[in-house]
């Protein structure tokens, strides 16, 4: 086979059989195909989209790359399930769902990513944890998942690597936007973990990689079609990210808030509730630990009221190197930033709406994201106790917090919130979190 006749038949919008598609991921792998070819591989599908029949392939392509976990020597007693989300500001989801569906039975091997550009990244927010290792070796990741029911870590080398090559590529040919190389990515580096079952958390809005519902449900879609023609049992669920998921933006902002929903201390956004207890359902169903999601959700509810789900945290922090006292006393062992000022609203009215994307952008200028992939974070850094929508505003009340390393820190950062945030005067009622579940 020639590269450039595969990348031409790509081109000219006609199907790649399975072997075509083998070869192109053999060669992004080895080096057979050059940067120019990998890079025109990736826009020829831009342009010309996959098949799912071709977006199975090149999932398992990619999957195949690299090791493949397997679990069955160590005769787990339930099943390994896993969540995957799209990526939104203030979504700090995966902290409490894998220690909440881990103390129902299930074992969740989460392989998460850090943060790029104005969405934060479960590892920059476990990473602010003193101690915490999130790139242990393959043998320890194992070992924990066994001993303590979930752990939460970076993607290892071993995984996926062809599919490293490809990404680096897209990111800087302006393809990364691409519906199937997005499917084939993400689920190349699930399918490789061993899993039984897999939610999908497909954010949508202003805050998040899809802006629009039909985007969502264009990904939504795809990702459970090919995932369960791969043999990986996958539902997804349309989430609502026109504005902050949960209260706090920013790294150890967000592990303050996860513990303290673990905990039931304070009173729990009632958003990043949802949204954690549909997932928390969903994969306990699919799991087969429960008849369907909302018995589920019963289940998940009971493991966070008892405090089963806050201990199981507590005992992964442990093992992956955290503190031992870490749920007792989070803030000894996490950052904080020496100018903390409230972000005070200029005119008085509801909040109407709010760009969650700009928030989230007003943090990685705080300090707390990254530009580029090698950027160093300050993980004190961000925004708490930001107000929701349809919440009563007066001139001079907080619209949140900000947490800055310096006052001109401060005064950037409040500059975009406060033109982030819409005011009108009149309530608005704000959409549901939950817009729309995927099934195959």
């Amino acid at each position: 086979m020639l590269p450039q006749e595969i990348i031409r038949k790509k081109r000219d919008g006609r199907e790649l059989s399975a072997e075509e598609i083998a070869f192109v991921v053999r060669g992004i792998h080895d080096g057979g195909l050059s940067e120019g070819q990998v890079a025109a591989f990736a826009m020829a599908v831009f342009f010309r989209g996959m098949s799912t029949a071709e977006r199975v392939a090149m999932t398992l392509g990619l999957c195949r790359s690299g090791v493949q976990l397997d679990w069955k020597d160590l005769d787990l007693p339930g099943p390994l399930i896993d969540k995957h989300s799209s990526g939104g500001v203030g979504d700090k989801v995966s902290l409490m769902l894998a220690p909440i569906v881990a103390a129902c039975g299930a074992f969740v091997p989460m392989i998460s990513g850090r943060g790029l550009g104005h969405t934060g990244g479960t590892l920059d927010k476990l990473s602010a944890i003193s101690g915490y290792d999130t790139q242990p070796d393959i043998a320890t990741f194992r070992r924990v998942v066994r001993e303590v029911g979930c752990a939460v870590i970076g993607q290892t080398d071993d995984l996926a690597p062809a599919d490293r090559r490809l990404y680096a590529t897209r990111d800087v040919t302006a393809s990364v936007e691409s519906i199937p190389l997005i499917v084939s990515s993400i689920l190349s580096k699930k399918i490789a973990e061993g899993l039984d079952g897999l939610v999908m958390d497909v954010k949508c809005g202003s805050g998040a990689f899809c802006d629009t519902e039909a985007m969502a449900r264009d990904l939504g879609e795809s990702l459970v079609a090919v995932a369960n023609q791969a043999g990986l049992p996958t539902i997804a669920l349309i989430t609502d990210m026109d504005r902050v998921l949960g209260r706090n933006v920013g790294n150890a902002l967000e592990v303050v808030e996860a513990v303290d929903y673990l905990k039931g201390e304070g009173t729990r956004d009632l958003r990043l509730h949802e949204v954690t207890m549909a997932l928390a359902g969903e994969m306990i169903a699919l799991g087969r630990l429960a008849p369907d999601a909302a018995a589920g959700r019963a289940l998940a509810e009971a493991a966070l009221a008892d405090g089963r789900a806050a201990e199981k945290f507590g005992r992964m922090v442990a093992a992956l190197g955290g503190p031992e006292d870490f749920l007792a006393q989070p803030s000894r062992y996490l950052g904080h930033a020496p100018v903390i000022r409230p972000c005070n609203a200029e005119g008085s009215g509801h909040v109407a709406g709010m760009n969650a994307r700009d928030l989230g952008i007003a943090v990685v200028a705080l300090g707390g994201g990254r530009s580029h992939a090698d950027d160093a974070i300050d993980p004190s850094v961000g925004l708490s106790d930001v107000i929701d929508v349809g919440a009563p505003v007066r001139a001079g009340s907080p619209l949140c917090i900000v947490h800055a390393a310096s006052d001109a820190d401060a005064e950037a950062a409040m500059d975009i919130v406060r033109r982030a945030i819409r005011l009108s005067p009149a309530a608005v009622a704000p959409k549901p979190v939950i817009l729309e579940r995927v099934v195959r």
